[in-house]
């Protein structure tokens, strides 16, 4: 099985009319969530569903108009072949004009959508059944040869996916039928199809080799693409999902520029703004006509105290560290309210798999002094390197405010954006970084924390926390598989040296024309997938 019961296998995402129906004749909110419990439902999955139809019922969607949204990136190397995607402007084009196996909901519950059912033999061999109407922007329909096709294509090193490490869990993949692919794991990964619902594994038209334009499923055909400029997407008039894509062109442009993204915004020259910073907030609500909307997520600055170097890798630095964080000062001064607080381990709370038992480390100047002085470094001073313009950079000078109480001498450097990924973070003992959401808590711990990963950002290897991992993979049970990831944040939280003050909202700014946005927390613009989603009020 996929995690997910048979009953929730059933009523996706594209099911919700089913609720709203229900709904809309005078069934209350509870009694839709204990009928879909009843039916076999999660009580998280059940609760996303009649939220989201609650939502739809709430608005109206209208046919028509055009939209224009900026990203906050751009690139002449923007891509819309979804295995290269590797910036959130390219995550969005794609998700515009492609449709995944899975796609992930409000909980980061996978739930379906190329595929019609997923079942799975001691979640090693997954079988795929696919829908039978849907069909490409030029007309031919999608079969299994499709799927298998951009699949296997993300082991061929010439493509170059950014998905590679993901997908090299399959060994074998097969058409087993017109509309049947069977896959099969090297090792068992409950969690198979979260990543079947991640941007890379959205499927394209089997033997594409030219991604000038897109030809996929998705709600929106490509007009126009241009690297670094703009793409132009028209709606779908055969979308194969009922009630869904309802503008009928968006025109897609990158402003990396935070104020010039947000001047465009209220100029009217834009109807969606990605990544509106906490401190244009205020501004954006107080101008008539826009509002700001808030995804709560896994996004996170952290301060990155290598294990593996001096003198970062003393254990008592690194709590005097954790207690220095004033979280709630962070929250408030940097982030204008717009984060929640976290506890140094690096699963949010609208994750199903957040442990929220972990007890909360407070912040402490007592308890930071006196591991400062049990490490012998009080007098010593500790260059710690933070990107010049960042919120990660705020947060290193409220922590070097703090450290002057107690005696601790953080010597912050501004170091510039560009190159700072690929030249400082992870190259000191003291550095901050950033780590954006991960659909799953195997995929942020496989890439952050195991021991042996390339972007273990402390240098921390734990052999308990290293076997949890593959035994939670292997671990159908959602329950248990929970008890697992609660050991592995605990661990996190007293062994690691990563420190976690806050999880940190995603703003998208908009004209309060546009409606049907909803939270999904793998990012901003919906978790990206906002385009068959909005609509214009009349």
């Amino acid at each position: 099985m996929t995690g997910t019961s048979k009953a929730e296998r059933a009523l996706g995402a594209h099911d919700e009319a089913l609720v709203q129906r229900a709904l809309r004749a005078g069934a209350t909110r509870r009694e839709m969530v204990s009928w879909l419990m009843a039916a076999g439902m999660s009580a998280a999955a059940a609760g996303s569903v009649v939220t989201g139809a609650t939502r739809a019922l709430a608005q109206t969607p209208r046919k028509g108009g055009r939209i224009r949204v900026a990203g906050n990136s751009t690139s002449t190397a923007d891509t819309v072949d979804p295995a290269k995607g590797s910036l959130s402007t390219d995550y969005s084009r794609c998700t515009m004009f492609y449709n995944g196996l899975t796609v992930l909901d409000e909980s980061l519950t996978p739930q379906l959508e190329l595929a019609e059912a997923i079942e799975n033999s001691k979640a090693t061999v997954w079988t795929i059944k696919l829908r039978k109407d849907v069909a490409f922007h030029d007309g031919r329909k999608l079969t299994a040869d499709d799927v298998v096709f951009s699949l296997a294509r993300h082991m061929d090193p010439a493509v170059g996916s950014k998905a590679k490490s993901l997908a090299q869990q399959m060994k074998e993949i097969k058409a087993t039928g017109p509309n049947e692919v069977t896959v099969t794991l090297a090792a068992p990964n409950a969690d198979f199809p979260v990543v079947l619902g991640t941007s890379h594994f959205l499927i394209i038209k089997a033997g594409t080799t030219d991604f000038s334009k897109a030809i996929g499923t998705g709600p929106y055909a490509c007009k126009e693409f241009a690297p670094g400029v703009r793409s132009i997407a028209v709606r779908n008039p055969n979308y194969w999902k009922s009630g869904k894509a309802h503008v009928e062109e968006i025109e897609f442009i990158g402003i990396p520029d935070e104020n010039a993204r947000t001047n465009a915004l209220l100029s009217g020259d834009l109807q969606l703004a990605a990544a509106v910073s906490p401190r244009s907030t205020k501004r954006v609500l107080s101008t008539p006509g826009y509002a700001v909307f808030e995804t709560k997520s896994g996004n996170y600055n952290d301060l990155i105290m290598r294990q593996d170097a001096e003198p970062s890798k003393n254990p008592d630095l690194v709590l005097a560290l954790k207690h220095l964080f004033n979280r709630e000062q962070l929250r408030s001064a940097v982030f204008q309210g717009h984060a929640v607080v976290a506890n140094d381990q690096p699963v949010d709370p609208s994750n199903r798999f957040f442990d929220a038992g972990v007890p909360q480390r407070s912040y402490d100047l007592d308890k930071a002094k006196f591991h400062l002085q049990k490490s012998g470094l009080a007098n010593t001073a500790l260059p710690l390197y933070a990107q010049s313009g960042s919120t990660a950079l705020d947060t290193a000078l409220v922590l070097q405010q703090a450290g002057q109480q107690i005696g601790l001498n953080l010597d912050v450097k501004r170091m510039p954006s560009d190159g700072y990924w690929s030249n400082v973070w992870m190259k000191h003992p003291l550095t901050m970084g950033n780590i954006n959401p991960r659909p799953s808590a195997d995929i942020l711990f496989t890439l952050f924390f195991k021991s042996d990963s390339p972007w273990n950002e402390s240098g921390w290897k734990n052999e308990r926390f290293d076997q949890l991992l593959l035994d939670a993979r292997a671990e159908t049970d959602v329950a248990k598989r929970k008890q697992m990831y609660g050991e592995m944040q605990m661990l996190v939280r007293d062994k690691c040296g990563i420190g976690i003050p806050l999880f940190i909202s995603f703003l998208d700014g908009h004209s309060a024309k546009l409606k049907g946005l909803r939270p999904i927390p793998t990012g901003g613009l919906m978790g990206y997938n906002f385009a068959e989603h909005v609509w214009l009020e009349a």
